[in-house]
């Protein structure tokens, strides 16, 4: 081992020998030192092999007692990672979270837990780290871990709090430093579709607010750790929308940062404000969806409400650029303690948290332990060592204290600067042995050149700072103007709504808000509760130079931080001390199985039981101590011993409980096989007899029946013989009553003769039956239904089919006198007969005339040549008809022409084709029920002949042009049947409107003939005369 690994054990103890022990292990890469179990943590300023995942047990012993703490006595645990800024505190974060991955369990759950507490690290650091003087990857706020452990020690999950982000570092740099590293990264490593998307250049001199003199650090590859937070936030459970809604609102921050005001003077003498180019404004409303006008007028106007007034006043320029219980361990990294050239508010805050968690340190390893020595009855030395509680009074005190002056003067009405505070400060803190102003009444300051009349200087425990007040009452009050956050809230992007919820006019609060001081005062004062509810750890971080180079190691540096730390104290009071102490009931219940004398019960008092414990194992006894209350354990090895013992006992009584438990299980397991079995048997058993019985009574059954079987067939048979017997002598009987009647009746009667009679009568009624009807026989008409009498009632089945095949032969004779042509014409007429009767008034009108088809003699007159020519197929029907128009209802006539494939309408006087309509188009025909020859013929939407619209003809010729249309389209398989629509009332559309058709019975005075008026736009009016 190189030089003393545990100061505890270093002689002699000085601090030279202190910091040559540290130099000693520092120049062989042993970065890592103890006090007991606090851990002094030397930043080597580059990798070394012992960050791998297989190392980091081997050189964290004190995490491994904290873990083991929490895993195995139920006990809370925080680790305190304290230091300067640049001394390591965030690697040294990371190495615990590393060592929580490699401790603990496996499986797919703990694993994917361990992945996002890992991942949760790059994520942070990306939008709250930034480079400064002194380190390259500075917090600039701080956080806490809680994170969540099951009853086996495996992780279950975190929960992290923040504290005092620098906001002011987004809008300006000190020189040398960087903005926050997304800015970076997401125009280094974002592709060029995602730049676009945002509207960002990768050009870092197109952004004010990020400084171009630090742009780039040597080691940073910003391009790669972009890629690295973009899947750590897919590890951490971000969703791929979530990850674009975050990159638009850190493009809109860099967009907001090229917003230029220029003054613009106003009739009433005040300035106002007003945005010099508009183009960054208006890329930026387009990312968040808020109007641009809206926007605009949040950044120049602030409205003022007082009581139930609202005023609105302008902004000056410099105004609008400004603005389960589960086991836990946590882990604390937040800010070191800084001392810059120009230290301001946020330093003041960052080092006040410092002395808070300094005086947390001396709380608790210090003086809380000094005090309980003493109160227990340990004999000790009392050990002196610095206290920093009047500094954190000077700062917190609610009366005196600094931030209390700042809040005073920040809500004071009146005139409030800078310099007001200051004044306050040199009035109020004057005498204060830690505090020094150039101005304050102490005279001897007065002439101290290194401290400006603007400032003033505190000596805390790291050393005296000076703080620049120009900024402080400005930063304290932290205000957003309602009108800015009620703009961000009307925004239609998501995340923006969700930061800016006071932007609810349904919650909006008159109240002023709590200004920086006191919020960060109370997360402090949160911060310290919590961290005094668990056991803490500490790892003490301590930077080897300024330089941020390896292998340098500066003593003075080095033990000024060792003396602000109290590490030669800390190793002064645990060298005296006891590393456990633990109250005599819990301590003899978890040993109590290593003693046979206290297991399983101890009936005396607890602290005899530990006295017995601890004899019967055979512990030293410069190794412990009795307190009055707690048993005190001066070497971790003896408690490790302790703990290792009853971990065997423990696996010997798991034995054993295992062992009692299978003999139970076993036992309980043949008592349910035994009890089942005698079931089954009983049942089996139940089920044979039942059998058994079954066949039993089947076979009795079988051999009754035999038995009652033979015996009726017995009976039967004497029955049958019986029966014989009777119906023979009855035979003999009668065969002999009938032998003696027709010897007596012989002489009268021949045989057969009236049967011979009966029938001989029959057949000549018959024979002058159809001989009659040779002269009586109807004509062959078929509409003839004349017919014989029947003469006798015993023919008038006969006489029925006799008439009824005559009919039927006399039609047959009929049909075959039929030529095709005129088969056809009585089938239309038929057809019609279907459609038209006691439908239409017309049709009785028309069965007299004969269907002639072709009325024009189209093929035989030369006036008709051309429009023969025209048509290819057979001209089924060839008439004039009357076109009806809407815009008078007169008619025009039109040759109408019906082939089997469409029909055609063509000017009477020229034969020039009008309109030619494939049946297929033809839809329905409409008629009315009265003696009109109007008729409609309906075509079907969408299709080219139905661009102008339906037609509304008439022809004297009706029920002949409908009937063949109707049987035109229900002979031809490929169309659809045409429906006839009869009824007084229907629509015709002419091009894009529907017309109403309307049929009216007029009076003798209207004429002979039907006419059609037009009453409007929507109605056609036909009046029908009235029948005779």
């Amino acid at each position: 081992m190189i030089g003393v690994g545990d100061m505890v054990l270093l002689e002699p103890l000085n601090e030279d020998s202190f910091i040559e022990n540290l130099r000693k292990r520092f120049d062989h890469n042993e970065i890592y030192t103890y006090i007991g179990s606090v851990v002094i943590s030397m930043n080597p300023y580059r990798s070394l092999p012992i960050f791998t995942p297989e190392k980091v047990e081997e050189y964290l012993p004190g995490l491994d007692e904290a873990y083991r703490s929490l895993r195995d006595q139920d006990k809370d645990q925080c680790i305190l990672i304290t230091g300067e800024s640049g001394a390591g505190k965030t690697e040294a974060s990371k190495l615990v979270m590393s060592y929580v991955a490699a401790v603990c369990g496996k499986g797919q759950e703990v694993n994917k837990v361990k992945e996002q507490l890992l991942q949760s690290n790059p994520v942070l650091e990306a939008f709250g780290n930034a480079k400064t003087v002194r380190n390259d990857n500075s917090s600039r706020f701080g956080k806490y871990m809680d994170i969540e452990f099951d009853f086996k020690g495996d992780p279950l999950g975190g929960v992290i709090s923040n504290y005092l982000l620098e906001k002011s570092r987004v809008c300006k740099q000190p020189r040398g430093e960087r903005n926050f590293h997304i800015f970076y990264q997401l125009l280094s490593g974002a592709s060029g579709d995602t730049l676009t998307k945002l509207k960002l250049d990768r050009d870092f001199s197109k952004y004010n607010y990020l400084s171009l003199d630090s742009a780039t650090v040597n080691g940073l590859d910003d391009a790669a750790s972009f890629r690295t937070v973009r899947n750590a936030m897919q590890i951490v459970g971000f969703m791929e929308d979530e990850v674009q809604l975050v990159l638009e609102l850190v493009a809109a921050v860099l967009k907001l940062g090229n917003i230029e005001f220029k003054p613009e003077s106003r009739v009433n003498g005040f300035d106002e404000s007003r945005v010099k180019d508009k183009n960054d404004l208006k890329e930026m409303c387009e990312l968040l969806g808020i109007e641009q006008s809206v926007l605009e007028r949040a950044f120049s106007y602030r409205t003022v409400e007082a009581k139930m007034e609202k005023v609105s006043t302008t902004l000056n320029v410099a105004q609008a650029q400004a603005k389960t219980r589960h086991k836990v361990m946590g882990v604390l990294d937040i800010y070191g303690f800084e001392i810059f050239e120009d230290n301001s508010f946020e330093q003041f805050i960052i080092n006040y948290c410092n002395e808070k968690l300094q005086q947390i340190f001396i709380e608790l390893t210090l003086r809380e332990e000094q005090e309980e020595y003493v109160r227990e009855g340990i004999e000790w030395t009392n050990i002196e060592y610095f206290n920093n509680a009047v500094i954190c009074d000077l700062i917190e005190n609610n009366q005196n204290g600094i931030l209390a002056m700042l809040d005073e003067e920040c809500l004071r009405p009146g005139t409030v600067t800078d310099d007001t505070f200051l004044d306050k400060l040199n009035t109020i803190c004057a005498e204060h042995q830690h505090f020094e102003s150039r101005l304050s009444k102490n005279s001897k300051f007065l002439t101290d050149h290194s401290l400006p009349h603007s400032c003033f200087r505190i000596q805390h425990y790291a050393g005296k700072v000076l703080y620049r007040v120009e900024g402080f009452v400005d930063k304290n009050n932290d205000l957003l103007y309602r009108d800015l956050s009620q703009a961000m809230y009307k925004a239609t992007h998501s995340l923006m709504r969700q930061l800016f919820p006071e932007g609810n006019p349904a919650k909006v609060n008159l109240k002023r808000p709590p200004t920086a001081g006191f919020q960060f005062k109370a997360s402090v004062g949160g911060l310290m509760k919590n961290l005094q509810t668990k056991n803490p750890n500490y790892i003490r971080c301590i930077k080897p130079n300024d330089k941020k180079a390896a292998h340098i190691f500066t003593d003075s540096l080095v033990c000024h931080q060792v003396r602000y730390l109290g590490l030669m104290e800390n190793v002064r009071v645990r060298r005296a001390g006891y590393a456990f102490r633990q109250p005599y009931e819990p301590c003899l219940e978890r040993y109590k199985m290593l003693c046979k004398q206290t297991w399983p019960h101890w009936r005396g008092p607890a602290r005899d039981g530990v006295e017995v414990l601890l004899t019967d194992c055979s512990v030293p006894a410069e190794e412990f101590a009795y307190g009055r209350s707690k048993i005190f354990i001066r070497n971790p090895r003896t408690l490790f011993t302790l703990e290792e013992r009853r971990r065997a006992c423990l696996e010997d009584l798991a034995t054993l409980i295992q062992k009692i438990y299978r003999g139970w299980k076993c036992r309980t397991h043949f008592l349910l096989l035994k009890k089942s079995q005698v079931v089954v048997a009983a049942w089996y058993r139940r089920y044979a007899q039942q059998n058994k019985y079954e066949k039993i009574k089947s076979a009795t059954l079988v051999m009754q029946s035999f038995t009652r079987g033979w015996k009726a067939r017995k009976i039967l048979r004497q029955l049958k013989y019986e029966k014989r017997c009777k119906e023979a002598v009855t035979t003999i009987a009668a065969y002999w009553h009938g032998t003696q009647v027709r010897r007596e009746y012989r002489k009268f009667f021949r045989a057969n003769a009236g049967k011979k009679i009966y029938c001989f009568i029959i057949q000549r009624i018959m024979q002058k039956y159809f001989l009659g009807l040779k002269t009586t026989v109807p004509s062959m008409s078929p509409i003839d239904n004349t017919w014989s009498a029947q003469p006798y009632s015993f023919l008038e089945g006969a006489h029925t089919e006799l008439r009824r095949i005559f009919h039927l032969w006399r039609c047959k004779k009929h049909r075959g006198q039929f030529t095709e042509e005129k088969k056809a014409v009585y089938e239309e007429k038929l057809e019609a007969s279907e459609i038209f009767k006691d439908k239409k008034a017309l049709y009785p009108s028309s069965v007299s005339q004969p269907f002639k088809g072709d009325y024009l003699e189209i093929h035989k007159n030369p006036k008709y040549l051309k429009l023969n020519s025209a048509v290819e197929e057979k001209v089924l029907l060839a008439d004039v008809v009357n076109k009806i128009n809407r815009a008078n209802g007169k008619g025009s006539p039109r040759l109408f022409l019906l082939t089997k494939s469409n029909f055609v309408l063509a000017d009477q006087k020229t034969g020039q084709v009008k309109a030619s309509v494939p049946l297929p188009d033809l839809t329905s025909v409409s008629v009315s029920t009265q003696s009109d020859g109007f008729f409609a013929l309906k075509l079907k939407e969408g299709s080219a002949s139905a661009a102008k619209g339906d037609f509304l003809l008439s022809s004297e010729h009706l029920i002949e042009i409908i009937t063949k249309l109707h049987r035109t389209g229900t002979t031809a398989a490929d169309k659809d049947q045409i429906n006839i629509d009869i009824s007084d009332e229907f629509l015709v559309q002419f091009k894009q409107d529907k017309v109403c058709v309307k049929f009216i019975q007029g009076g003798p005075k209207n004429g002979t003939s039907a006419a059609c008026k037009r009453k409007n736009n929507r109605l056609l009016e036909v009046s029908v005369p009235s029948s005779p």
